[in-house]
């Protein structure tokens, strides 16, 4: 595997960090991560927008031009093998004497990125869906910032491998009598159907905005689904006909079992049936007009 760490490409058992750099002591960066077919990089602009959201959310200011990154993402797809690949972007403040306060004056941010295969669901698992578990969305209120500290994600995630499942679905106690929500996953977007409605919770700052989430939703709009994107409600998720999860590396399963039981009639339904063709047919759309 090659790696890109501060300016130079580099095989991965090569590359070294201080031990001062802030993204070790404290989590104090931001990531990425961006599929890549045939390889191109899938909505690139959108994913560098995302992270400019993120790298604005813990005032850093972002260590290249849109142009820049491109390059230097082609170049890293080009530096390693297969058509499809996912990339991961690392971003830190940089390396400083242990301090919680910034670095005044500011350092140079730590910047790295690796490549890896592209996961893609096998056809059995399309089949047959995968399972879920529910529990408290415990994180803290910046959801948005595609945080590296991901600690709770990662504990949160773990409940879901240690009950044999693919995702955990985080609530949040409601405010002001409000009953209880469904943010997202633990590292995914969750999407409720009912009556031949897709139900989508709002990107605020409880939920990572997912870019193959606006895919669903843009889909859905350009083929007539009916949508709506707005909280929803925890007796609602455990209601579904349908629970759909997204994500870059994941694209579009869906859920059969939740805490155990069915979700509609334990098996993938016709809502996921149609969207993931249309993603697939999205997909290729997309990447045969990439320039």
């Amino acid at each position: 595997m090659t790696i890109y760490l501060n300016g130079e490409y580099m095989p991965i058992e090569e590359a070294k960090i201080p031990v001062l750099d802030r993204g070790f002591i404290f989590g104090d960066g931001v990531y990425e991560v961006i599929p890549v077919y045939s390889r191109k990089a899938f909505r690139l602009a959108e994913h560098l927008r995302r992270l400019q959201h993120s790298l604005d959310g813990i005032k850093l200011a972002n260590p290249h031009s849109d142009g820049e990154w491109t390059k230097l993402i082609n170049e890293l797809i080009a530096r390693n093998p297969g058509e499809d690949q996912y990339l991961y972007l690392h971003i830190t403040r940089g390396v400083a004497k242990r301090d919680h306060a910034f670095p005044n004056p500011p350092v140079k941010p730590t910047v790295f990125m690796m490549s890896n295969p592209l996961p893609t669901p096998p056809a059995a698992l399309l089949q047959s869906g995968v399972g879920a578990v529910t529990a408290q969305d415990n994180r803290w209120l910046r959801c948005d910032i595609k945080a590296i500290a991901l600690l709770p994600n990662v504990l949160l995630r773990q409940m879901a491998v240690d009950a044999g499942c693919a995702e955990t679905i985080l609530i949040r106690p409601g405010s002001n009598n409000e009953p209880s929500f469904m943010t997202e996953g633990a590292a995914s977007n969750i999407f409720v159907v009912k009556n031949g409605k897709l139900l989508a919770p709002p990107k605020d700052n409880l939920m990572l905005p997912g870019i193959t989430y606006d895919v669903i939703l843009e889909i859905a709009a350009a083929n007539g689904i009916p949508h709506e994107v707005r909280r929803i409600a925890v007796a609602e998720v455990f209601a579904a006909d349908e629970l759909l999860l997204t994500s870059s590396t994941k694209e579009v399963l869906a859920i059969t079992h939740l805490d155990g039981k069915p979700v509609g009639t334990g098996k993938p339904g016709a809502m996921f049936a149609r969207l993931y063709k249309l993603y697939q047919d999205y997909k290729r759309d997309v990447m045969r007009k990439h320039v």
